[in-house]
């Protein structure tokens, strides 16, 4: 790895800068069109567009030239949480977070611009994902269940809503999403018996517009609680839907109480922007009593399956199956399994696996493939549509589930212990579930996000704190540089000035990486992309 001194920069400040970089000042914000079609020198939303695919049609960081790579700048937060967000790019300025905290740094310095820092509250804190964006607003969940808006030009705060009642044990992590006038946000917290739900605010005065219920209220006999909505969803225009994943059935480990399959918990949705109706539900795992939130990023893929032309949805799911969903109606196309899986008896004819009854937790244990913390969790996958590989960070692993009577039938009740894991990066060919390849990421499992480029490469990282280039054709290594941290973030990129940045986040550091100028191709070398 190539040090580029002359552009490296470290900054641990928490002050205004206004005066300093006043290039937030005439920002134009985000419009409709920029969250349709991103231009080369933004990233307006969590996945980097509507799609999820989380791909950069970006090619001047190349298989050929990758080993150049160099650090360009870091920014130190000064915070002991870690970094889980992905940076939003408006207008030059990178937007990201921790819990109660939002940064706006000068995307090509590095350069701190503001700070802004929520009054301590209640709540889990146990990560933030990022901030939504319209006009030259943002979104902002904060642990104690309000959304705050924000601007963009100086963080100070427009209004503060409340979505959730962190009182009864909600708390809030999300990105939101924002669909035309629409700020859609999820909520957590399956330590309690409570309903999930998405709800849409009015970007201009924070009022509510809709709500969606993916479980009946507490208390329903024989009903499930639970379904949280934890992660950012994705949005198809043409058909005019959001499509989301929800999380666990509470309780959680005890299903005597909930009989059935508990819908709408552990399912792809497809939810109506406009109206919050439900148009269709795909149930990733029925009846779950392992902990196996479905809200993994449901990816949108237009392409051929099986000889015909299919608008899909992907998921690869924390239950170990991999599922490919027509997302026009919600019919299964392909339910298959991309690493240890041990608790179904098979898949039904809809595409839905089949819980095994023995392998619910009970007193004497039971052991269960994969462990809690699921196959994959809440990093970003990619889809890479040169080769068709669908490519996540996997986590192979075992566990030991127990029922606890004497923890009763409310919030966790039972308990699990990891026995083994380890990390892989694997790439899923999309229309028959087989893996194409793989790279292994660690012992223990604690891998990164995931992002494509058109040039053929795949950044991700390891358990061991190593920001990774690999050849996305093969999974060989191509390039890697140490951090110091393992990274909980997903990898972002664009291009400013003819020269392109990946950014990623290690521990409380965000770092971003660019080409040395003299291996920079000269057809965009120092070339300033228009803005909208």
């Amino acid at each position: 790895m190539k040090l580029l001194k002359s552009a490296w920069f470290v900054s641990a400040s928490v002050w205004t800068a206004l005066v300093l970089f006043p290039c937030g000042l005439n920002a134009q914000g985000v419009d409709a069109s920029m969250l349709r079609n991103p231009p080369a020198d933004s990233w307006p939303t969590y996945h980097g567009d509507y799609s999820g695919r989380r791909h950069s049609r970006l090619t001047q960081i190349s298989r050929a030239n990758v080993g150049e790579l160099g650090l360009a700048w870091a920014f130190q937060t000064g915070q002991a949480a870690e970094l889980k967000s992905s940076p939003l790019l408006v207008d030059g300025i990178l937007y990201f977070t921790v819990p109660e905290n939002v940064w706006a740094v000068d995307a090509r310095s590095g350069h701190l611009i503001w700070h802004y820092v929520n009054p301590p509250t209640k709540g889990d804190h146990i990560g933030n994902r990022g901030v939504g964006m319209y006009k030259n607003w943002l979104y902002f969940l904060i642990p104690d269940g309000h959304l705050l808006c924000l601007n963009a030009k100086d963080g100070t705060v427009r209004w503060k809503v409340e979505i959730a009642d962190v009182n009864k044990g909600y708390w809030t992590t999300m990105a939101p999403l924002v669909v035309g006038d629409h700020v859609i946000v999820g909520v957590s917290g399956d330590f309690d018996n409570l309903p999930g739900y998405l709800r849409a605010i009015d970007p201009e005065t924070g009022k509510m517009q809709w709500q969606w219920d993916s479980t009946p209220p507490a208390g329903t006999p024989k009903a499930a609680t639970g379904g949280m909505t934890w992660m950012t969803g994705t949005y198809d225009p043409k058909l005019n839907l959001t499509y989301w994943g929800t999380g666990n059935p509470t309780p959680v480990l005890n299903g005597s109480t909930r009989p059935g399959n508990n819908m709408y918990t552990c399912s792809i949705v497809a939810i109506d922007p406009e109206t919050g109706k439900l148009a269709w539900a795909f149930q990733v795992s029925p009846h779950d009593t392992h902990d196996w939130d479905a809200v993994e990023i449901p990816v949108l893929v237009d392409g051929d399956f099986r000889g015909q032309p299919r608008k899909m949805v992907m998921q690869s799911s924390r239950n170990g199956y991999f599922v490919v969903v027509d997302r026009t109606d919600g019919e299964g196309l392909l339910t298959v399994p991309y690493g240890p899986v041990n608790w179904s008896l098979g898949i039904d004819k809809q595409g839905h696996p089949i819980p095994n009854p023995q392998k619910e937790p009970a007193p004497d244990g039971r052991l269960i493939a994969p462990d809690e913390g699921g196959l994959t969790n809440y990093r970003s996958p990619s889809f890479d549509p040169q080769t068709g590989l669908f490519i996540v960070d996997a986590h192979p692993s075992y566990s030991l589930y127990f029922a606890k009577p004497a923890d009763g039938n409310y919030g966790w009740a039972g308990a699990d212990y990891g026995l083994w894991g380890k990390g892989v990066i694997e790439a899923i060919d999309y229309k028959t579930g087989k893996i194409r390849w793989s790279h292994e990421g660690g012992r223990r499992g604690d891998g990164a996000g995931v992002l494509t480029t058109d040039s053929g490469l795949t950044f991700t990282g390891d358990e061991y704190g190593n920001m990774l280039a690999l050849d996305t054709r093969t999974g060989k290594t191509l390039w890697h540089a140490g951090t110091g941290a393992p990274m909980q973030t997903s990898p972002m990129t664009y291009e400013l000035d003819g020269r392109q940045y990946v950014v990623t986040g290690s521990g409380s550091v965000l770092f971003a990486w660019v080409l040395p100028i003299d291996s920079t191709p000269k057809n965009t070398a120092r070339k300033r992309t228009p803005r909208n």
